[in-house]
């Protein structure tokens, strides 16, 4: 059974019919055509799919499409303004955080809601907040500078 949904995705208001099964990391990729959001082991273990839905880091693999109804997602599409990068992103380039980069928009999504609640985020907060994002390239270590670096840049 398909049902009609709302939702703002990336500040477009959207209406979108989907079935009521689909999962929102697909409904992104296959109906909104937004390849940004990577699908890894489809079972909400590795983070490549994080999504913010109401401004919170989510799993989009193991979130329904028709549960972000009226609610508003941001996908990694989302966040570069007029042609500029996040400051998050920029950071992420600046030192060298993006490998392979499969788990680079999940992280920056991760990075995001980590900032959003405190640009200042001590190293353990920073790995808090990403622990449900797998890298498998960079070790961890450039992504919390990145963050670190990308958190006074947005204070700055």
């Amino acid at each position: 059974m398909n049902k009609d949904i709302s939702l703002v995705v990336n500040g477009e208001a959207r209406y979108i019919n989907v079935p009521a099964d689909k999962t929102l990391l697909d409904m992104i990729r296959e109906d909104l055509n937004l390849k940004g959001t990577k699908k890894g082991c489809d079972a909400g273990d590795c983070g490549a799919c994080t999504v913010l839905l109401d401004a919170e880091p989510v799993n989009s693999c193991l979130v329904l499409a028709v549960e972000a109804a009226n609610k508003e997602v941001t996908t990694i599409e989302g966040l570069a303004k007029g042609g500029e990068l996040h400051p998050i992103q920029a950071a992420f380039i600046k030192h060298g955080a993006v490998q392979c980069g499969f788990c680079t928009p999940g992280m920056v999504l991760a990075a995001k809601a980590i900032l959003d609640k405190n640009p200042n985020p001590s190293v353990e907060e920073i790995k808090e907040g990403i622990a449900g994002n797998f890298c498998r390239c960079t070790g961890y270590k450039k992504i919390v500078d990145a963050v670190l670096a990308s958190g006074r840049n947005i204070q700055g």
